[in-house]
This record gives C-alpha cells, sequence and structure tokens, in this order.
C-alpha cells in the first residue's frame, strides 16, 4: 500500500466523506516529489478542473478541512500559486471558447434550471446559483448551450443570461421548460417570445403540498389520469374534471390547478413524439446530481470563477459525449417547429 493510499485509508477511519474520498482516488496515479504537469497530462478536461479548484481553494487558505485533509494526503500540499495559476489559465480559455461559441441553427426546445453552490465573498460564506441551459436542435440533437453563475435567480439574472443566449446566436426557441420560478418565466417571455412549459414533476411537488399524507396517493393517482389522454382537448377536460373533485375538500390544490393548466399542459401543443422529453426539466436532472457531485468535493469555492471553471469543463466533456451519441428526439416534426419552414404548430400538434 502507497503512502498516499495509507493516509486516505487513515482520513476514512475518522470519518471522511466517503463520496469525497471516492472523487479522490481518482488522482491515484501521483509520482514522488511534484506531479505537475504529467500528472494532469492524460486526464480529461473535467478532472483537470477538479484538481485546479481544490488547488486554488487550499493554497488561499479558504477551503474546507475536508479537502485540506486530502490535498495533504495526496501529496499536493508543495503545488505553488504559479503553477496552480497556469492551469487555471489554461482551462479558463478552454472553457471560455465553448461557453462563447457561436449558437447555429434552431432550436425548438429549451430546458433550463439551477442547482447552488457555496463560494465565498467578501469574507463570507454563500449560496449561489448555477444555472444551466440545455437545447434541442431541429436535426434533434442535444447540447449544453450556456451555463452561469450569480448571486440569485431573480429576474434580471435569468434575462441577461437568455440575451447572452440570443447574442450568440440562439434562435428558433418555441418552447422553454423549467419549474415555476417567477424570474424564469418572466424572462422567458421577455427575451425569447417563447410557449412556457412548467416542469410537470415539479408542479407535481407543489400539488401535493396541499394533500396530507393519507390523501397524496389518491391525488396523484387522479391527476395522473390527465396525462395518459389520447388528445390535448381530453386532457383539458380532465384536468378540469379532477380539479372540480378536490374543490370542496381541498380547494387550495383546485385552486393551484385552475392557475396552473395552461401551463402544465403546454407541452401538448407540440408533436407527440416528443411529449415524454418536454413535459419535464428531467433531462437536467441528472446534469444536476453531476454538478452537486463534483462540487460537493470542493466544499467552499475560493470565487465565481472557479466555479465556471469546474461546472463549464464538465459541461464541456458532456456535449462531447452527446455528440457520439444517436439523436436524442425523434425528427418527427422538428423540422416542421423551425423559423425556416412557415407551418402552424397547431396543424403540427394533430
Amino acid at each position: 500500500m502507497t503512502t498516499s493510499t495509507m493516509a486516505l485509508a487513515e482520513l476514512a477511519e475518522k470519518g471522511a466523506d466517503v463520496d469525497v474520498l471516492r472523487q479522490m482516488v481518482q488522482f491515484m496515479k501521483l509520482r514522488q516529489g511534484s506531479y505537475f504537469p504529467e500528472f494532469l497530462e492524460p486526464r480529461r478536461t473535467a478532472e483537470k478542473a477538479l484538481t485546479a479548484v481544490i488547488q486554488e481553494a487550499y493554497i488561499k487558505g479558504i477551503s474546507t478541512r475536508s479537502v485540506d485533509d486530502l490535498v495533504k494526503a495526496m501529496g499536493m500540499s508543495g503545488v505553488s500559486k504559479s503553477q496552480v495559476s497556469r492551469l487555471c489559465a489554461e482551462l479558463d480559455e478552454r472553457v471560455g471558447a465553448f461557453l462563447n461559441r457561436q449558437i447555429e441553427g434552431d432550436w425548438p426546445y429549451l430546458w433550463i434550471d439551477a442547482t447552488y453552490v457555496k463560494t465565498r465573498e467578501a469574507g463570507r460564506i454563500v449560496s449561489v446559483a448555477v444555472i444551466v441551459a440545455v437545447g434541442v436542435n431541429t436535426e434533434g440533437q442535444r447540447e449544453v448551450l450556456g451555463i452561469k453563475v450569480g448571486a440569485s435567480e431573480a429576474e434580471p439574472f435569468w434575462t441577461e443570461f437568455l440575451r447572452s443566449l440570443n447574442r450568440r446566436g440562439l434562435r428558433g426557441v418555441k418552447l422553454v421548460i423549467s419549474d415555476s420560478h417567477e424570474g424564469i418565466k418572466a424572462a422567458a417571455a421577455k427575451t425569447l417570445k417563447a410557449t412556457w412549459q412548467r416542469c410537470r414533476v415539479h408542479f407535481m411537488r407543489n400539488v401535493l403540498a396541499y394533500a396530507n399524507k393519507t390523501q397524496r396517493r389518491m391525488v396523484s393517482a387522479a391527476i395522473g389520469t390527465v396525462f395518459v389522454q389520447e388528445t390535448a382537448e381530453a386532457a383539458r377536460q380532465q384536468w378540469r374534471s379532477v380539479a372540480n373533485q378536490f374543490r370542496e375538500k381541498l380547494p387550495k390544490l383546485s385552486a393551484l390547478m385552475d392557475e396552473a393548466e395552461n401551463d402544465v399542459l403546454a407541452f401538448m401543443g407540440f408533436p407527440r413524439a416528443h411529449w415524454p422529453q418536454i413535459y419535464s426539466t428531467n433531462p437536467l436532472e441528472r446534469l444536476n446530481a453531476e454538478i452537486k457531485r463534483r462540487t460537493n468535493v470542493v466544499g467552499i469555492f475560493p470565487n465565481d470563477n472557479a466555479i465556471t471553471r469546474l461546472v463549464g469543463a464538465m459541461m464541456l466533456e458532456q456535449n462531447d459525449e452527446w455528440s457520439l451519441t444517436r439523436r436524442y428526439m425523434q425528427l418527427e416534426g422538428l423540422q416542421a417547429l423551425s423559423d425556416t419552414v412557415p407551418t402552424r404548430l397547431s396543424a403540427v400538434a394533430r
């Protein structure tokens, strides 16, 4: 057993976070003495970014105790500020080119969501939003179109993010899928002129909050009958029937259904072949889970740039992987959603 492995084992015995240790095992190809830059050359971009962010937090003295211990256990404590700066500059150039690339073609569907990470700002630890936008183009291919780090999910933040996508060439958006955050909804209406789809999964969480534990299964099953209807009109009729069913005993639940009908059922105005993918933000859930997994290793980021570096590197790699896989969405109906094809959306949905 090597010294590094023994050190990690000791940390595990002391109760160090198992997920963090599992992440750091990726860096076991260490040689004695300085590992930079040979150790990093064969590594993937996201792994380089994770290493760089951990080191940056460490040398600035603002990392968490678990990260400090792991850095020392892996023999990375001897790295110099200049070495870290060089690595960060290399990564920032690659990530910057990816995040600022020109967006070409029409992108009928756009999913946007946010997750939160911790950073240090003016001597305080604060939570900041990391928003990610994923789109599907008229060729059925999906890409990460952009990310942004900001203090909150207020409307101006979302508006500037979406405008930055427009400046890079985003066009042809017909449906924006997100949770019910008012900032997103207002920004999407202002900048994209697209229909908004309220994530069905998030809506179900919201609506079940108005039912007690014994009622939730029944409520969930009743609302579920809406989504097995064959047509949009039948679904709307069933929606209203279910809302009326609960109006006496669960008036707040019924009121929420009245308010949310158009937004939750918006996806039914689009080609039926696409319904399973556009009714919720589920396509972003796996990305957000991976972001959480990697950012939890760092704990507290030294600055917003470090967050962009790590998450941007992860999204760059995700895009590369998606480019090698088959189409994410069936072509049926996609071409008809293009701005270059003058066709009525209502006709496409039939």
